[in-house]
């Protein structure tokens, strides 16, 4: 029973320190999504990005680069542009660079992984982006996309048709008080997917054995996987990852512990990759454009992603640039909670979000009520079940850490 409890609260204390770590790349990508909600019109954006050719591409990519969003927040983005004329090549390729080419998921692979995976996630990023583009150009469905694009539409609302003139908004306080509201409503729509994602994270680390991921990559352990066992591992990985719940900061330290098991370099790329194929981002992407282009969606990233994972596995071999197993760091063995630019950065959007949350209660104030579709109400209940899960394990901690 000791042994139960101890690991509970390692368990806690992980799924803490992961959202500690990705907390304020959470709240910028909201900031931002709400930012361009409020104060970027669907005329600019079409004209910008409203098309599939390669400026509009490059666009989406650079700003995606430059937002450096969480998975979850990068998908309210992707929704806001795409809801305001932005094509959906240039939008899907927002999001796949917003989740790959971001500095502070390279910051963390390197504390995890070797550098050659900082490498890979940054290569792979643009394979995704050129990947998605033609595949889409290939089998692109006209119809399911306008019909998301006037369901994403009908999410953000016609606030803009009443202030076209963004220069007065972004400098009145008006349109500040809109950029908070939309920011505590983004953060209202995923909080539940959020702390259940964290928290099996933290569970899957502490209670599931190494050999358990180890039978799901055949051949892995081996010294020289012949190519068939490579590809599966590629194909296992977005398998394996879909189950986790979590999204790119989170999956980081479990494609560690899978490395430091024989996992192939394919199979680690392809894990990390699918940060946009796990369970809840499926369910939010049904949520903004409804289940067929959801299912879309995960079907071209689920083609791009093994193909990118194989080809990048392969160049490198070739290369000789395939880096040493024993590299890995177990998530166990690291600090969350210290003095560093995450703190600094935590404290900034803490201080952010509590005061967007108190301008947003004073003017409009806050549903706090039972969602009423049953799919919520139960996410609504498994969230409240982790936040008891967690609360039991943090104070079991504080206990075990006193004696």
């Amino acid at each position: 029973m000791t042994s139960f409890i101890e690991n509970w609260s390692t368990a806690a204390v992980t799924s803490a320190g992961l959202f500690w770590t990705a907390f304020w790349a959470f709240g910028l990508g909201y900031l931002i999504s709400a930012m361009i909600q409020v104060f970027v019109t669907r005329a600019r954006m079409r004209q910008s990005m409203g098309d599939a050719g390669p400026k509009s591409v490059a666009l989406g990519t650079v700003f995606g680069f430059i937002s450096s969003s969480c998975s979850f927040a990068a998908l309210s983005t992707t929704r806001s542009l795409f809801a305001k004329g932005a094509g959906l090549v240039p939008s899907l390729a927002f999001l796949l660079a917003s989740t790959n080419l971001v500095i502070e998921l390279g910051i963390v692979i390197s504390v995890f992984l070797a550098w050659q995976f900082v490498v890979a996630e940054y290569v792979g990023g643009i394979l995704l982006i050129l990947m998605m583009w033609l595949l889409v150009r290939l089998t692109r469905p006209s119809a399911l996309i306008e019909r998301a694009r006037a369901r994403a539409q009908d999410a953000e609302g016609g606030e803009e048709e009443q202030v076209p003139d963004w220069r007065k908004l972004i400098a009145s306080a008006e349109g500040w008080a809109r950029v908070a509201s939309r920011y505590v409503m983004e953060w209202k729509m995923v909080w539940k997917d959020v702390i259940i994602g964290f928290t099996v994270a933290g569970i899957i680390a502490t209670f599931v054995p190494r050999s358990f991921f180890e039978a799901l990559f055949v051949g892995s352990g081996a010294a020289d996987p012949a190519f068939w066992q490579i590809a599966v591992q590629a194909i296992v990985g977005p398998v394996a990852a879909f189950f986790t719940f979590i999204g790119s900061m989170g999956n980081i330290p479990l494609a560690a512990v899978l490395y430091s098991n024989g996992v192939s370099f394919a199979g680690i790329m392809a894990f990390i990759f699918s940060d946009l194929v796990v369970f809840p981002v499926l369910r939010i992407q049904a949520t903004y454009y409804g289940w067929r282009m959801a299912g879309y969606i995960l079907g071209i990233f689920l083609v791009v992603l093994v193909a990118s994972a194989l080809v990048l596995h392969l160049g490198f071999d070739a290369l000789g640039l395939l880096p040493d197993p024993s590299a890995a760091r177990s998530v166990t063995e690291r600090s969350f909670f210290k003095v560093d630019y995450t703190m600094a950065l935590n404290l900034v959007f803490v201080a952010l979000s509590l005061g967007f949350l108190v301008w947003k209660a004073r003017r409009h104030g806050i549903d706090v009520a039972m969602p009423a579709a049953w799919g919520e109400r139960i996410l609504f209940t498994l969230a409240i079940l982790s936040f008891g899960w967690l609360g039991f394990g943090l104070a079991a901690h504080a206990v075990i850490g006193v004696q």
